[in-house]
C-alpha cells in the first residue's frame, strides 16, 4: 500500500464529513487535504485509544518528531511521506503541525475547561489551525480567507463538543466551560450520569447558538474573491450545519446518543453545495 492509499483508506474508513467534501478537488489538492486529514486522524487517535496518558504523550512525542523529520529529512510514517511534497506548494507549515499535536496534548492536560477563553484556545488547536492548513490547500488569494477559516473551525469543533457531549462524558470528559454550567445549574455529575433535564437542553441551546454565530462571522469574514476556492469549507459547513439542526430537531439527546447524518445526506450537502459554490449556504448562514 503506498502513503497515499494508506491516508485514502483511513479517510474512507473514519466515515468522517470532511471525506465527502474531498470528493470534488482536482486529484493533487485532494491528495493533499487526505494527507492532512490522515495526520489529524492520527495523533487524535493517540488520545483517544491510549489508556495510559505517559504511553500518549511518548507517542505525541514521537509525532512532534517525525514533522521536523519530514522537513529535515525521510519521515518514517506513511501520512507524513504522503504529506511532504504537498508542504511547500499549499504553505503547510511545520508549526502549525506542531500546533495540531499540541491540541491533543491539551487532552492529556486537562478534562475541564473554566470559561470559553479556555475553551476557545482549545479549539484553535484541535479545529481552526487545521481550518487554516485546509485554506492553503483549498487556494485563496487574501488573508480574510484565514480569519474564516479558523472561525469556520471552531464552529466545527463547537458542533463536535454538542454532538459529543455524551461519548466525552464516558470517557470522564466536561468539554462545556464549567461557568456555562453554572449559568443553567447544570451539575458535571448529571452530565457524567447521562441525566437529561430542560436545564441541559437551555444549555445546549446556548452552546449551538455559540456555534451558529462562529458559522455566521466565518461566512462573513470569506472575501468574496476566495469563495470558489473554499467550496470545501463551505461543503462542509453546510454538512456540519446540517447536523447541528439535526441535534436540535432531536431535542438535544446528546448524552444518550451520537446523532450523525447518513452518508447519502452528507453527500448531497456537499455536492449541492459545490454546484452552488456555497452562495445558498453563505446567505442562509450570514442572516
Amino acid at each position: 500500500m503506498s502513503p497515499d492509499e494508506y491516508c485514502q483508506t483511513k479517510a474512507v474508513q473514519s466515515g468522517s464529513s470532511f471525506y465527502y467534501a474531498f470528493l470534488f478537488l482536482p486529484p493533487e489538492k485532494r491528495k493533499a487535504i487526505t494527507a492532512l486529514y490522515a495526520f489529524c486522524r492520527e495523533v487524535d487517535d493517540v488520545v483517544d485509544e491510549c489508556s495510559d496518558p505517559s504511553v500518549a504523550r511518548v507517542k505525541l512525542a514521537w509525532w512532534h518528531k517525525q514533522v521536523e523529520q519530514m522537513y529535515s529529512g525521510k519521515p518514517d510514517h506513511p501520512v507524513l511521506q504522503a504529506l511532504q511534497p504537498h508542504t511547500e506548494p499549499y504553505d503547510i507549515t511545520a508549526e502549525r503541525l506542531h500546533a495540531v499535536i499540541a491540541g491533543m496534548e491539551m487532552d492529556l492536560d486537562q478534562s475541564r475547561y473554566l470559561d470559553w477563553a479556555g475553551l476557545r484556545k482549545y479549539c484553535w488547536h484541535a479545529a481552526g489551525v487545521v481550518g487554516e492548513l485546509s485554506a492553503g490547500i483549498f487556494g485563496y488569494s487574501n488573508a480574510d480567507t484565514l480569519v474564516y477559516a479558523d472561525k469556520l473551525g471552531v464552529a466545527f469543533q463547537l458542533t463536535n463538543i454538542i454532538r459529543d457531549v455524551g461519548d466525552d462524558a464516558r470517557r470522564g470528559r466536561i468539554y462545556l466551560p464549567v461557568e456555562d454550567l453554572q449559568q443553567f445549574d447544570v451539575k458535571a455529575s448529571e452530565i457524567l450520569n447521562s441525566q437529561h433535564s430542560d436545564r441541559f437542553e437551555s444549555l445546549m441551546q446556548f452552546e449551538a447558538q455559540r456555534a451558529r454565530q462562529y458559522y455566521r462571522e466565518a461566512v462573513q469574514a470569506l472575501p468574496e474573491a476566495d469563495r470558489r476556492h473554499q467550496r470545501p469549507g463551505l461543503a462542509m459547513a453546510a454538512i456540519y450545519f446540517a447536523l447541528l439542526e439535526e441535534i436540535e430537531r432531536d431535542n438535544w439527546h446528546v448524552l444518550e446518543q451520537r446523532v450523525s447524518l447518513t452518508p447519502i445526506r452528507k453527500f448531497w450537502l456537499a455536492w449541492k453545495t459545490w454546484v452552488s459554490g456555497g452562495r445558498g449556504l453563505v446567505r442562509r448562514l450570514a442572516r
